[in-house]
């Protein structure tokens, strides 16, 4: 029988829906905004006409972003640390949580293990020890820079671990008695079976290569090598003197210094506006399946 919502239950869900909606435009305006600047004219934008949407419609912004030669070129970095740090970095994602998944007497040093991994996530070595370890091997200014120092992350170790763990014991026990090893097992019963849990790990994966920003700085020695969160930060910061030294008096009321860094920022922004509808689905689903045990 369906039972009737009470008053205050349905003011709740009002009020709490309404919170939620407004939460989400505050979020949403300052993207708003910037999209807006990047399609308004300079004119418009120096005069604070631009708000919420664009004025004086015009896309030289974008197409001055598309032929700068440093957009495009750490464009191109960040694609190529997200596309190799997120391959590596789900391969030994997948086959360390795999065995740390099993019971003691299935693996004997489970247990030192994992406290080895945990303790890492508890103690950090500090910035100066991480930069020498990773000049000494020979990885400043290289792609693999972005990509090997934070290759194992520990927080998607332990979520896939736990999610390997709320799997049917009996689906590894047939697999065994049909002939099958531990790494058939893994890549054939496990891994299709946690697709939730491997998307949600993806697209945090995904997300921190793209977003990092900070190691970029730290770990290139030239500019050319700046991923494109690197490159946006200098951007932000310092004025394009690049547009201004070739601008003449036509483009100056149509492209400046800020619908320049809008329109950047924006595409900067864009692939993972794309990529995260696809990979909602599963981010609850991922991060709720087997954290609860029966």
């Amino acid at each position: 029988m369906i039972q009737k919502a009470s008053v205050g239950r349905t003011l709740f869900q009002v009020c709490n829906h309404a919170f939620l909606i407004v939460l989400s435009i505050v979020c949403i305006m300052p993207l708003v905004h910037v999209l807006a600047v990047s399609f308004s004219s300079s004119s418009a934008v120096t005069a604070g006409f631009v708000q919420f949407w664009p004025v004086d419609f015009t896309l030289k912004s974008y197409a001055y972003v598309w032929h700068k030669k440093e957009f495009t070129a750490s464009l191109l970095v960040s694609v190529q640390r997200v596309v190799l740090g997120t391959a590596l970095g789900m391969l030994l994602t997948i086959v360390s949580a795999y065995p740390l998944s099993k019971e003691v007497r299935a693996f004997r040093w489970r247990t030192y293990y994992v406290w080895y991994f945990v303790v890492t996530m508890l103690i950090g070595s500090g910035l100066i020890p991480w930069y020498i370890t990773i000049k000494n091997v020979g990885l400043i200014d290289s792609i693999w820079a972005l990509v090997l120092p934070g290759a194992v992350n520990v927080f998607n170790v332990v979520l896939l671990l736990n999610f390997f763990r709320g799997l049917p014991k009996e689906l590894e026990e047939a697999a065994f008695i049909d002939g099958a090893g531990h790494w058939r097992t893994m890549w054939q019963i496990y891994v299709p079976l946690s697709a939730p849990s491997l998307a949600t790990i993806t697209l945090f994966t995904v997300v921190g290569h793209w977003n990092s920003w900070f190691d970029g700085l730290i770990l290139m020695n030239s500019p050319a090598h700046y991923p494109l969160q690197s490159y946006l930060r200098t951007v932000v910061i310092d004025m394009d003197s690049m547009l201004r030294s070739t601008q003449d008096l036509t483009e100056l009321a149509e492209i400046s210094d800020r619908t320049s860094k809008a329109a950047q920022i924006f595409v900067g922004t864009l692939p993972i506006l794309l990529v995260y509808p696809f990979l909602q689905r599963y981010f609850i689903k991922g991060m709720t399946l087997g954290s609860v045990k029966e």
